[in-house]
């Protein structure tokens, strides 16, 4: 199962990255990922509390796959083991008229997927478009530090 969304930001890619790779303020900002902390460097552990729409908050320990700075961070988390429930997550930042295009992307695969199906697309679906709205707000409107 996939799920996708996107969005268009007046602002540098550098701009987009900075804030998205920012974990320590997601607190400040991500209805989504309510607490973050790591690096965001291929190979490193990260810990994101996630709160999904009309869910429980959940937390993942995923391991950083990709990080190129102004284009795409990717990570890799699981539950328990390797084919039960994985989820690679993906942010893409993209060239657009006037600023940059965020894909934020998750591919979900292994056994629990097929019973956690539409509590995926009704509260993960919703809590990325959550996120990428207020990752918008924040880097056009919060100025660069």
């Amino acid at each position: 199962m996939d799920l996708r969304a996107e969005i268009t930001i007046a602002a540098s890619a550098e701009r987009v990255w900075q804030v998205l790779t920012d974990f320590a303020a997601y607190r400040e900002w991500n209805p989504f990922m309510l607490e973050a902390s790591g690096r965001a460097g291929k190979g490193e552990r990260l810990t994101i509390r996630m709160q999904p729409v009309g869910g429980r908050a959940m937390t993942f320990t995923p391991t950083v796959l990709e990080a190129e700075p102004r284009h795409r961070l990717r990570w890799l988390g699981r539950l328990l083991l390797p084919g039960i429930f994985d989820g690679e997550h993906s942010f893409t930042i993209e060239p657009a008229d006037g600023g940059v295009r965020l894909v934020q992307e998750e591919q979900f695969r292994g056994v629990l997927v097929p019973l956690l199906a539409k509590r995926l697309k009704n509260g993960t679906g919703p809590a990325f478009e959550q996120m990428n709205i207020a990752l918008k707000t924040r880097t056009e409107l919060i100025p660069t530090v």
